[in-house]
């Protein structure tokens, strides 16, 4: 069983966060709930605002957060102000040494940069931000019009509802395909980007 923590804060965009714990899951659930454990985290054990205005309860603290074997950083408005906040950068930074994959959604890429995630790697964000990722990463390859890119530990996806393309990329990777495609039919989720650098049209 492996350990899917789900980074939340305030105006976090809802699909970012969302669509990938519906992935994780509903393949859990096919499964008899023997493959993921899909944990909420936030800063602080508080109620959430989520753009938008929904309201969202995180499970756990960071102080209290398991190593997760995959961490999903989502993206959002809100993501501006977690990338200059040191603690859940940090935390991140160090949650990363030692997870089996972390993705990132949307601007979600914004905090992976931050933490000095994306360095020589290929990645790609919510079309919107694309332009202000060389000065966040420097050093990263930034790509327009894919769903998502795979530099093995690293993933980043496209704008919001790419995240979920990636999540059940991902599931396909660690369970198989069959696993994705039975998660992809139970959701009713028209899943036509299996792999890394294909088009986001």
């Amino acid at each position: 069983m492996r350990t899917v923590l789900i980074l939340l804060f305030d105006d976090v965009e809802v699909l970012d966060f969302a669509g990938p714990f519906e992935v994780f899951a509903v393949a859990s659930e096919l499964h008899a709930h023997t493959l993921f454990e899909v944990k909420t985290v936030a800063r602080e054990l508080r109620s959430v605002r989520a753009v938008n205005g929904l309201s969202v309860n995180p499970d756990l603290a960071l102080a209290d957060a398991p190593q997760a074997d995959l961490l999903i950083i989502p993206g959002g408005a809100g993501s501006r102000a977690v990338m200059r906040d040191e603690v859940t950068v940090g935390w991140v930074r160090d949650q990363a040494y030692a997870a089996e994959k972390v993705l990132s959604v949307c601007s979600g890429a914004r905090i992976l940069a931050s933490a000095d995630l994306l360095d020589g790697l290929t990645i790609t964000t919510h079309h919107e931000v694309l332009p202000e990722m060389p000065d966040y990463a420097p050093g990263a390859i930034c790509l327009d019009d894919v769903r998502f890119t795979d530099n093995g530990q690293i993933l980043t996806s496209a704008g919001i509802s790419a995240g979920i393309d990636l999540s059940l990329y991902v599931v396909s990777q660690l369970c198989g395909i069959e696993v994705a495609e039975k998660t992809a039919r139970y959701m009713e989720y028209d899943w036509r980007v299996r792999g890394p650098g294909q088009s986001a049209r």
